[in-house]
C-alpha cells in the first residue's frame, strides 16, 4: 500500500503479530508509526493466528514474493474429538466423535502426510471463487466448492501430548499450505475429527521468531530506535550471490537494458544475482545465455 505523503523508508520489520489481530492492521499500524510512505506484509495471518508477519517498506515491497514463495513453519495445537464450520476454536462445533487417537496412533500416520499431497482449502478464507473471498460467501451461507490443491510438507513432528485431547505438532510447508485443513486431516486419518486451537508461524522463508519484534514494544521506540528495528532490504536474500558492478552499467540497468554476461565471466549460468555498486544493491538480474538482465530494479 502507498501513499503519497510519508517517507521513503525501505527493509524489512519482523513482527511477531498477535491472536486477535489481523495482518492489514499490522501493515496499517507500523505504516504510521515510521510514517512511511509505503509498505505491506508478505502472507496473511489470521487474528486466530499469531508469530512471524515480516513486513516490508519501500523497495523491499519488490522482494515480497522471495518471502512468500519460501518455506513456512508452524507450531499448532490440534484437539481430537470434534470440528468446527471454520476449522479451529473461533467457529461452531459441527461434528464430533468419541475416538481420540494415542500417540502411538498419531506417529504412525505422519508419515503419509509428507511430501507432495493435495489439500481442498476451508470454506473459511481469504481464496477468491468468482471474484469473491470464499470466507465471505461462507458467512453468507452460501456453499463453498474449492478445488483442491498440491502443497509440499516437508516435516511433520508430534512434539508432545497435551490434556484435553490435544497434541502439539510442528511442521515445516510450502506456501499455499493450510494449517488448519492439515489438522483436520490428521484427524480423519485416525478415524475422528479434529480441529486447531492454537496456530503459531515460527519462520517464513529466512525470518524466524530470532528476527522478531512485538508490536506494543514497537510503539515505546523513539524515531531512532524505530530505524535500528529495520533489517536491510536483501535480509531476505542472504544466500544470493552478489555481482559487482560500475556505475555506468547501474544506469544502464535502471533503464531496462542488459549488460554482457560473457563480461563478468557468467556465460550460460542461468541463475539469479544481486548487482550492487560499492555494496548498494542496483537491481536483481537473471543470467540467461549471454546477457544479465534485470528482473527487480531497486530506487534507492
Amino acid at each position: 500500500m502507498k501513499h503519497s505523503k510519508g517517507e521513503k523508508i525501505n527493509g524489512w520489520l519482523i513482527i511477531d503479530k498477535p491472536i486477535g489481530m489481523g495482518s492489514t492492521q499490522v501493515v496499517n499500524q507500523t505504516r504510521h508509526l515510521f510514517n512511511a510512505q509505503k509498505n505491506g506484509h508478505t502472507g496473511t495471518l489470521d487474528p486466530f493466528a499469531s508469530g512471524v508477519l515480516p513486513i516490508a517498506f519501500g523497495e523491499a515491497t519488490k522482494l515480497i514474493p522471495y518471502v512468500t514463495d519460501g518455506k513456512k513453519e508452524y507450531e499448532f495445537t490440534l484437539k481430537f474429538g470434534s470440528t468446527t464450520d471454520t476449522l479451529d476454536l473461533t467457529g461452531q462445533i459441527i461434528a464430533s466423535s468419541e475416538i481420540i487417537p494415542s500417540q502411538e496412533q498419531i506417529l504412525a500416520v505422519l508419515p503419509s502426510f509428507l511430501g507432495e499431497i493435495t489439500q481442498i482449502p476451508p470454506a473459511y478464507s481469504a481464496i477468491k471463487i468468482n471474484g469473491k473471498r470464499a470466507y465471505d460467501l461462507a458467512r453468507a451461507g452460501q456453499n463453498v466448492a474449492i478445488p483442491s490443491r498440491p502443497i509440499t510438507i516437508y516435516s511433520l513432528q508430534l512434539l508432545k501430548m497435551l490434556p484435553d485431547s490435544q497434541a502439539l505438532f510442528r511442521v515445516e510447508c510450502s506456501k499455499g499450505t493450510y494449517v488448519r485443513t492439515l489438522g483436520a486431516d490428521i484427524a480423519q486419518k485416525l478415524g475422528t475429527y479434529g480441529h486447531l486451537t492454537a496456530l503459531r508461524r515460527t519462520k517464513c522463508g529466512k525470518f524466524s521468531l530470532s528476527d522478531t519484534i512485538l508490536l506494543d514494544n514497537l510503539k515505546k521506540l523513539d524515531y531512532s530506535a524505530l530505524q535500528q528495528s529495520l533489517l536491510p532490504l536483501l535480509t531476505c536474500l542472504c544466500d544470493i550471490t552478489v555481482i559487482a558492478i560500475s556505475e555506468e552499467e547501474a544506469v544502464r540497468l535502471q533503464k531496462g537494458q542488459k549488460l554482457s554476461a560473457a563480461s563478468y565471466g557468467l556465460e550460460g549460468k542461468n541463475q539469479e544475482m544481486v548487482a550492487v555498486v560499492s555494496d548498494q544493491p542496483i537491481a536483481i538480474v537473471r543470467i540467461e545465455g549471454k546477457s544479465i538482465s534485470p528482473i527487480r530494479v531497486f530506487n534507492l
